[in-house]
């Protein structure tokens, strides 16, 4: 076994994954303690030393990797989103790259690629993705049509609501998250048009209860397939090594057979 191979075999060994995983989690920490004017007053050096310390570690498990593997490295989705986190955080701390200097936070969803669970997570809905598409489509079509009405009736009397096509739509979005929809919204508008509830009920119940939970039913299946897949693949991965362990030891049997 090469060099690049053993340390390959290291890099995927439990304990190096947790280790990465708790050198996250304790940068997410060092991270959010960055926002507290009183820590950065008392430790400030320390908490940014610690921070610069999980970035080294960072960079060299990155090197590591690409040693390890390669080529094959740049062949894997999670490695490149790997890649991408550190190299924001290597972003100079200058006026002009101050948004992409906050960034850093995004360190913390180096935890995706490092534990499985999440990883299926993330699978599944960008698998979900396609057919969430068309579910997106067809909201933004009930959306458009409920916002053309909504202005054609509501407008004159609430214009700060329903004025345009952009504020209905806004306002219809708020309604179908069900944030302040009843007394905030509804009920005011019923007071000039009663039968106002013909309108925000139906558009409730499709948007909310049906086309969200739509979208829900999509990852779940999607996360649900994932799972399989990944489940088969190890079945198919043990099949084979009982396989090669039989053959071997047929073939071992047969060696002593001809003595």
């Amino acid at each position: 076994m090469t060099l690049r191979e053993q340390l390959d075999a290291w890099l995927d060994q439990t304990w190096v994954t947790n280790l990465v995983m708790a050198v996250i989690i304790f940068n997410a920490i060092i991270l959010g303690m960055e926002t507290s004017p009183e820590l950065m007053a008392r430790a400030g050096d320390l908490i940014i030393a610690l921070d610069i310390a999980c970035l080294g570690f960072f960079i060299a498990e990155i090197l590591l990797k690409i040693f390890a593997r390669g080529g094959r490295f740049f062949k894997s989705g999670w490695n490149l989103f790997d890649l991408a986190i550190v190299v924001v955080a290597l972003v100079p701390g200058s006026q002009t790259m101050s948004v992409l200097r906050a960034l850093r936070i995004l360190r913390v969803l180096r935890v995706i690629s490092v534990a499985p669970q999440l990883r299926r997570v993330v699978e599944g809905f960008v698998t979900a993705l396609p057919g969430m598409a068309s579910v997106f489509v067809l909201m933004a079509i009930i959306f458009y049509i409920g916002a053309v009405i909504a202005t054609k009736l509501f407008a004159a009397s609430f214009p700060e609501w329903f004025g345009s096509l952009p504020l209905s739509g806004y306002t219809l979005f708020q309604i179908m998250t069900l944030e302040s929809w009843s007394m905030g919204i509804v009920r005011p508008v019923m007071e000039i048009y009663p039968y106002a509830w013909a309108f925000f009920v139906p558009f409730i119940m499709i948007t909310t209860f049906a086309v969200v939970n739509l979208l829900v039913g999509l990852i779940v299946n999607s996360m649900q397939d994932a799972h399989q897949e990944e489940a088969g693949a190890v079945t198919d991965a043990y099949r084979d090594e009982v396989l090669t362990r039989l053959i071997a030891i047929e073939k071992q049997m047969e060696r002593k057979s001809d003595r």
